[in-house]
């Protein structure tokens, strides 16, 4: 599994960091590690996603320059350091991983059938 952490209130222009750890397994270089949310009546989206064995990135639009998805691979755990957060990052986030996807695949389709699916940590955005 994996297993989210960091979520919580912040005001607008804030920063968080979310955390990603596997349990039961290894980010080896198989996997391609992703973060999505989904804000209510929304479907889930795509943020940014991290090869696991060249550490390349992707991330949407919305966040670039805002964003940074990073590895520990010695905590098997990916982050992603939201700054300058705005009100509209406001949503539940997820991790995900997945063996069988590139970094671009992986954050455009969003598929509920990655390997895993964490359950996902809250961020509000608010004044």
């Amino acid at each position: 599994q994996v297993v989210e952490s960091g979520g919580g209130l912040v005001q607008p222009g804030g920063s968080l960091r979310l955390s990603c750890a596997a349990s039961g397994f290894t980010f080896d270089d198989r996997y391609a590690i992703g973060w999505f949310r989904q804000a209510p009546g929304k479907e889930r989206e795509g943020v940014s996603c991290i090869s696991a064995s060249d550490g390349s990135t992707y991330y949407a639009e919305s966040v670039k320059g805002r964003f940074t998805i990073s590895r520990d691979n010695a905590k098997n755990t990916v982050y992603l350091q939201m700054n300058s957060l705005k009100p509209e990052d406001t949503a539940v986030y997820y991790c995900s991983a997945d063996r069988m996807s590139t970094i671009q695949a992986m954050c455009k389709t969003a598929s509920y059938l990655y390997d895993y699916w964490g359950q996902g940590t809250q961020v509000t955005v608010s004044p």
